[in-house]
């Protein structure tokens, strides 16, 4: 067993390579041990603030906690989402998840890694696109 404590690791921005706006990643783990692959972060979006466009090559699970939320995969609406939410993106589905216009967002992700990567980065979800 292992428990990992609350705060044990400190905040991080996320990359402007891979965000709009600003957006506070807490680990809440980075890697479970060999043999697992599993990936998961508590991840906070600002008003507005979205991830760019990207893959996951075992798929993604999000879990939402708080604020109100915009997700889409490629070719399909934005969607809403809200506490207690929970989506899964598919292996290789393109897609981006962020804030409402107006409130902040957080969710947990979890993702496993194939191959040492659990994401592939894409371009960035352009304020036209955001807007639907």
């Amino acid at each position: 067993m292992k428990i990992m404590k609350n705060g044990a690791q400190a905040s991080i921005r996320g990359p402007v390579d891979w965000f709009t706006g600003t957006v506070r990643i807490d680990s809440l783990f980075l890697q479970a041990e060999e043999p697992a692959r599993t990936t998961g972060g508590s991840v906070t979006f600002e008003p507005r603030a979205r991830t760019a466009w990207h893959t996951h090559p075992l798929g993604q699970i999000l879990i939402v906690t708080a604020g109100s939320g915009l997700v889409q995969r490629d070719g399909g609406p934005i969607e809403k989402i809200g506490p207690g939410d929970v989506v899964w993106f598919s292996p290789g589905e393109k897609h981006w998840h962020g804030a409402s216009p107006t409130t902040s967002m957080t969710h947990i992700a979890i993702q496993e890694q194939r191959d040492g990567s659990a994401v592939t980065w894409l371009e960035k979800v352009s304020d036209k696109q955001y807007g639907g």
